[in-house]
């Protein structure tokens, strides 16, 4: 979706939770690892980069190709029920914060423009994530079980715009890796990149700060109209 010629307001912030809002992708490392090991295997660093910010079942088929592995459905539905289990005990309680978050939502809440929480992770388990942030900070919340595809595919960006009532070109996304970066894009929003666990390509489009702390309206009015 083109975005040339945006002349509108900002009109919302869409906001990624894992590595973006909550440092909670070591979670995921330990739960995914640890699937691994009772796969057989050992998890590879090339492997656990290409999981970050995948849907689940974009997941387990990443992991079970990266381990030279062809599992039945019955495999599958054993690793998914395995990593919903393990990661649901990992992230009870509070879950620590990404730096510079907890501010950005504040910011974004006070000045009265609209929020969405846009995230790959199911229903269930980022209900625990809205524990540790607040429900406040958001309008809606999106999650990868809710839409037909998940990230890469722009499904929860739109559902979402479409949840608030506006336009995808007139929001900012704000996301920590390729996968949610491209799923942003693809949607129509301009998308703010604060990397978190690996590198996030450059691409047109694509603005990039090292961190959250400091986050201006500025900032954001500035990214949609890179």
């Amino acid at each position: 979706m083109s975005r040339d010629h945006v002349t509108a307001p900002l009109a919302a912030v869409l906001w990624d939770m894992d590595g973006t809002l909550l440092d909670s992708e070591k979670l995921w490392d330990i739960a995914v690892r640890e699937l691994a090991v009772r796969l057989g295997s050992a998890m590879t660093d090339e492997i656990r980069h290409a999981l970050i910010g995948a849907s689940g079942p974009n997941a387990l088929r990443i992991l079970f190709n990266g381990l030279g592995l062809d599992p039945t459905p019955e495999a599958l539905r054993d690793a998914a029920g395995f990593l919903e289990r393990r990661v649901t005990d990992l992230m009870t309680g509070p879950i620590p914060w990404r730096p510079g978050a907890k501010d950005a939502l504040g910011l974004v809440r006070d000045a009265g423009l609209a929020s969405a929480l846009v995230t790959n992770t199911k229903r269930s388990l980022t209900e625990y994530g809205l524990d540790t942030l607040g429900r406040d900070f958001f309008d809606v919340s999106v999650c990868g079980d809710e839409v037909a595809e998940g990230k890469p595919e722009p499904d929860v960006y739109l559902r979402a715009a479409d949840l608030l009532g506006v336009h995808p070109r007139d929001c900012v996304a704000i996301e920590d890796s390729p996968t949610g970066a491209r799923a942003a894009a693809a949607a129509g929003c301009a998308v703010l990149v604060v990397p978190c666990e690996i590198p996030v390509p450059r691409a047109p489009g694509l603005v990039f700060r090292d961190t959250l702390v400091g986050l201006t309206l500025t900032d954001l009015e500035q990214t949609l109209r890179a």
